[in-house]
């Protein structure tokens, strides 16, 4: 799954990242990987925090993945790292972030939800930013609850979970 993070956030870097005169090309891999580390972060305090809520909607949100509360820390995340690794400005920073993660959120989440996708997987994803469990409990274990215990995919259990 990270891999295919990072695939995502390469492909989409282009005028914020590759193209942006304010990171050296050299260390355009670095940036990219800020930006997913900033992603994957914010998910795993989310789950560690107890806000599987949260995670879960963002995905089900689909569109506005980009503005969720979720999306600003990952932002703010990024934001720091590009400020202390490159020098950036907080302008500069800012401007960068806001470009990438919603564009690369947006996707994400289109990629999760597209049946005919499986390069993402919300059990997946939640499984692996959690190390299995949040807050002691087993994600796979709370998602089936709320589908009853049917296998119907992942969207019918991200439906569940909010029934």
């Amino acid at each position: 799954m990270l891999e295919n993070l990072i695939n995502l956030v390469k492909e989409n870097a282009g005028d914020s990242i590759i193209n942006n005169p304010a990171i050296p090309n050299e260390r355009n891999d670095e940036a990219v990987g800020l930006a997913s580390s900033s992603i994957l972060d914010t998910l795993k305090g989310a789950i560690a925090g107890g806000n599987i809520n949260d995670v879960v909607g963002m995905f089900t949100n689909g569109n506005n993945a980009g503005s969720s509360p979720l999306a600003e820390n990952m932002k703010g995340g990024f934001v720091q790292n590009l400020m202390e690794k490159f020098g950036l400005d907080s302008a500069q920073a800012a401007n960068i972030a806001n470009n990438l993660i919603p564009n690369i959120l947006g996707k994400f989440v289109h990629k999760t939800n597209d049946p005919n996708d499986n390069s993402f997987d919300l059990q997946d994803i939640l499984q692996k930013v959690s190390g299995g469990s949040a807050g002691g409990l087993n994600i796979q274990d709370v998602l089936s609850k709320f589908n009853n215990g049917k296998d119907g995919g992942i969207m019918d259990t991200v439906k569940g979970f909010f029934n």
